[in-house]
């Protein structure tokens, strides 16, 4: 036993050294896994216990790093140090715009995915050398290597914080390095002609086409019974390759599991008829009150509604990819119509001129603000913005689609037709007001485009003639027209088709760049990718809302992003989209912005479509997938505030490739990323994606800042606003240089990165999320395969995916308290709980109805009873307590009975009995014998028989003992007692 038990170490190193040995020789590692963490494991062992009890602080990068630096790596270049800001010269613009030109001149040069093997152009790296100094060695870009070989990953820049080659550096000065011109604030501005004017709104009042489909959005109006908006909208893509994040706004808006992950917003659809603008007058706009108050004050007949045509264009032409490259071009869908004017009797103006007369008068009258336009609006529907097409043919074939559509309408309501609904709505949707009758020709404030706060209904109701073209659809009145229209009886030339130039998508033109996508632009979609998706992988940075008609969980205490908005409009003019601040709108904002949740987040990776049958990943598989990779604690550190060239406003992080993010990125391109260039992806799963906007091939060191090659799709961006209009250059600068003033602070106060979480959510921080859209937030992964919990709509449930406890304790420590195993053993469920859930709702239900039955019967009975006995005036509780309280008296037992039991049966009673009414063919020394063996076995006291002949029938009696035992037991006495009252 000795001998070959001490042999058993050194097989057990053969077989591991032979194994290990084969692993790397023969399978290659392409699946995302972590590292060696011995020494940081090490580190946290000898913390346990103060960490354990320490008080909670912000979760920020360990000062081991500093301490223990050359312990731990001694090959590391030297962390950059900047130099001081200098001071703003007036030669800053120019300057900036030569640097500029450098930069882009040597990115073009090398625009594909795999970059050259230098990792950047001389001048370059000159020029970075400028700004950090000359205390500063070249060694910056030492991390990058060609992009033939594998990117190694060392220890002291993986999991301990993140960013430390710039860790000295201000705001402006990464704003440089990055590229980007954060001083000069040439960015779009728009100076208003009228200086009164300060804030430009989005509120109006205006007609409503929104319907409720069983696929959009639950939640719709339905004010439109006349236009089935859904048949002019290409919900199956069809057509369309790509719109922007909202998708279509008519047609009943969108689910929130849509495939096409767009924003899950109600059927917004609608017309303008007057644009109020702002509503804060401080800055010019007209206040709710005086809105109301003239609206109340006018009154106006139901308008007839024309529908004309389907037109594109205004495209938005984002600057997705390489400016060089030729995309898909965008535009806008529009569905134009027109007010019917009717004219009465010897009238010059027609019905509508005199209601917009007298509109304009009453605005006046109430002080109406100057931000308000001075003129009605060309009645238009907007249908959805940044729409691109497959190619010329699918988008003359979906214009023609929509405008035979059109034509139906035409042929339907030849003198228009009074918007409405034979529903029922509130307004605001979601308020404490009552449900009203909808009715015919309503006209509508609305604060946003998916806000409506108030109905105005007009001063008479239909005609016999309009009420019958009001409920011509839905009283089945359309198959006729729909079976007869089959051209288009309309000019739609209009319509932008572009029917005399071709083009086509060419997915091959796809590139790595595309992933810094424009959000109010649709995509440019990979080869074999049917459909366009939003989901993606991120990190969640909203906080709680002040909004009260939306919420949203606290996911980061670190960062508080309300010191970036300008809510109170000092150097912002307007939104070019109906979205404003994302980072949490306000109720009553002025320039009436969707009041949306606080979105805030940290796109990472753009998985796609949810949509298997047109080339993406279910939800499903993504989880899976992502459940795969051991990453570390995400380390995050702001960067600077900028304005990209799309006219965004952006918080950009430090991008740095040797942090647990950028591993986590090469990972997600290795094991989901789309085939490219020769590189495949690789799960042991066995899923993939043919719509991610990331290659596979991409890494980390691919990405945007000055240590990668700005070719890639890594460049960690969090978008604070869309289309941001300035009020001039100098208020774009102004309120760059008061954000990245904070961003200097935020820089200072975290050094080496932080690991975003809060008290209820990722409590030790630097958490993964699966968005949905940047709206929901539907599935949490924590670092170092801590678990995973679905977090959605506000609400979490506990883990669905852990292994065992990663921390020292076990269960009793509170780290461990999410994993599976701690949350079954802390948290156990009642017997009968766990019993009442087994039964089911049609069980539990059928226990209630069974209680409710047996407690009226109990009733009817207890009131019988109380009736029959109860006391002249007394009441029924007096009665009950009475009935409780009262002692109850002993039953007497019936003379015969106690007679019996005390003297015994009489024998010849007996005998008779037998006799008589039970075996009436036994003769009467038989009958005796039965009586008395009957008579033992019951115990009544019965003399014995002293006739031999009795005895000798007795001992034949105790032989038929079975036959005697079928004889009932009761049946003696109620005999007995029968035939004593009848001998009586």
């Amino acid at each position: 036993m000795g001998k070959s038990s001490s042999r058993i170490p050194k097989i057990a190193t053969t077989t591991l050294l032979f194994s290990t040995t084969y692993l790397t020789t023969t399978v290659p590692i392409t699946e995302g896994k972590l590292a060696d963490r011995s020494r940081l494991h090490h580190a946290q062992k000898l913390k346990a216990e103060k960490a354990h009890h320490a008080p909670i602080r912000p979760i920020e990068g360990p000062r081991y790093r500093h301490l223990h630096r050359y312990n731990s790596v001694q090959d590391e270049p030297s962390p950059a140090v900047a130099t001081p800001k200098k001071k703003k010269t007036k030669d800053t613009t120019t300057k900036w715009k030569q640097k500029k030109q450098q930069t882009t001149t040597a990115s073009t040069t090398n625009h594909h995915l795999r970059g050259s093997s230098s990792a950047a152009p001389t001048q370059n790296k000159e020029h970075i050398q400028d700004l950090l100094g000359p205390n500063n060695n070249s060694n910056s870009n030492s991390n990058i290597q060609s992009p033939s070989s594998e990117i190694e990953r060392k220890l002291a820049s993986q999991l301990t914080g993140c960013c430390y080659n710039y860790q000295d550096s201000s705001a402006s000065t990464l704003c440089e390095l990055y590229g980007h011109d954060c001083e000069s604030g040439e960015t779009n501005s728009h100076d208003s002609d009228d200086e009164d004017c300060s804030q430009e709104g989005l509120s109006f009042i205006g007609v409503s086409f929104s319907v409720q489909t069983k696929k959009g959005n639950p939640y719709s109006y339905h004010l439109c019974d006349q236009f089935p908006m859904e048949n002019i909208i290409d919900r199956n893509y069809d057509y369309v390759m790509s719109m922007d994040e909202d998708g279509w706004l008519v047609g009943g808006g969108y689910k929130s599991f849509d495939y096409s992950g767009k924003m899950p917003y109600i059927d917004s659809s609608h017309t303008e008829l007057l644009r109020i603008g702002s509503l804060d007058p401080e800055y010019g706009g007209t206040s709710f009150d005086q809105v109301y108050s003239a609206m109340e004050s006018i009154s106006f007949p139901p308008f007839s509604i024309f529908p004309e045509y389907v037109k594109g264009g205004g495209g938005h032409q984002s600057n997705d990819g390489d400016n060089d490259q030729e995309t898909v071009p965008s535009s806008d869908i529009t569905l134009i119509v027109s007010v019917v004017e009717e004219y009465g009797d010897d009238d010059n103006y027609s019905q509508y001129e005199k209601f917009l007369d007298d509109l304009f008068t009453a605005m006046d009258n109430v002080g109406g603000g100057p931000c308000m336009d001075d003129h009605d609006t060309d009645p238009h529907v907007s249908m959805a913005r940044g729409v691109k097409f497959k190619s010329s043919y699918h988008m003359a074939q979906y214009m023609y689609s929509a405008n035979l559509e059109v034509s139906v309408w035409q042929a339907m309501y030849p003198d228009g037709v009074p918007i409405g609904s034979n529903s029922y709505a509130s307004f605001p949707l979601g308020g404490k007001n009552k449900r009203e009758y909808v009715g015919y020709g309503n006209l509508y404030f609305f604060f946003d485009r998916a806000n409506i706060t108030k109905a105005f209904s007009p001063n008479r109701g239909l005609s016999e003639s309009e009420e019958y073209y009001a409920t011509l659809y839905i009283n089945g009145g359309s198959s006729s027209f729909y079976e007869s229209v089959t051209e288009i009886g309309f000019d739609y030339s209009g319509s932008q088709d572009n029917g005399d130039s071709e083009w086509e998508h060419n997915p091959y033109s796809w590139n790595a760049l595309m992933a810094k996508h424009d959000m109010t632009d649709g995509w440019d979609l990979p080869p074999n990718c049917e459909q366009e998706g939003e989901t993606f992988f991120g990190i969640p940075m909203s906080r709680k809302s002040d909004s009260n008609l939306q919420s949203t969980s606290t996911f980061q205490e670190q960062f508080d992003f309300d010191y970036l908005a300008d809510y109170n409009f000092t150097y912002l003019k307007s939104f070019g989209t109906n979205h404003g601040w994302l980072i949490g709108e306000q109720i009553g904002n002025g320039a009436g912005s969707i009041v949306d949740k606080d979105t805030a987040h940290i796109p990472l990776f753009y998985v796609g479509t949810t949509n298997p049958d047109m080339g993406g990943m279910s939800l499903s598989d993504m989880i899976k997938v992502a459940k795969e990779i051991d990453f570390g604690k995400l380390y995050i550190k702001p960067a600077f505030v900028f304005v990209d060239d799309d006219g965004h406003v952006k918080l950009q992080f430090e991008a740095d490739a040797n942090s647990a993010l950028g591993y986590l990125y090469n990972n997600l391109c290795k094991m989901i990323g789309i085939s490219w260039n020769y590189d495949n992806p690789y799960n042991s799963l066995g899923k993939y994606t043919a719509c991610s906007m990331h290659a596979s091939g991409d890494r980390a060191a691919y990405g945007c800042g000055p240590d990668n090659e700005n070719t890639g799709g890594f460049c960690p961006q969090m978008t604070l606003a869309y289309s941001v209009r300035f009020q001039s250059e100098d208020h774009a600068a102004a309120y760059l240089e008061r954000s990245n003033n904070y961003i200097d602070y935020w820089r200072s106060l975290y050094p080496s990165g932080v690991a975003v979480g809060s008290s209820k959510f990722c409590k030790n921080g630097g958490c993964l999320g699966l968005f949905l859209n940047r709206y929901d937030l539907y599935y949490v992964f924590q670092p170092d395969l801590g678990g995973s919990w679905v977090e959605y709509n506000g609400a979490s449930v506990a883990p669905t995916y852990s292994p065992a406890p990663t921390w020292q304790g076990g269960c009793d420590n509170p780290k461990n308290k999410h994993l599976d195993r701690c949350f079954r053993k802390d948290i156990r469920m009642n017997r009968a709980s766990v019993a009442w859930d087994s039964l089911g709702a049609i069980g539990q239900l059928s226990v209630l109805l069974m209680s409710f039955m047996a407690t009226t019967l109990g009733l009817s009975v207890f009131m019988v009873r109380a009736r029959k006995k109860k006391r002249r005036n007394e009441s029924y509780l007096s009665f009950f307590i009475r009935d409780l309280t009262r002692k109850k008296r002993k039953k007497k037992k019936s003379r015969l009975k106690r007679k019996i039991r005390k003297k015994g049966m009489p024998e010849e009673l007996g005998e008779d009995i037998f006799l008589d009414h039970h075996h009436p063919g036994l003769g009467r020394a038989e009958a005796a014998a039965l009586v008395h063996v009957h008579a033992r076995d019951h115990g009544v006291d019965h003399q014995p028989v002293q006739d031999q002949h009795v005895r000798h029938t007795a001992a034949l009696a105790v032989e038929l003992e079975d036959q005697l035992l079928a004889i009932p037991k009761a049946m003696l006495v109620p005999s007995l007692i029968y035939f004593n009252h009848s001998k009586t």
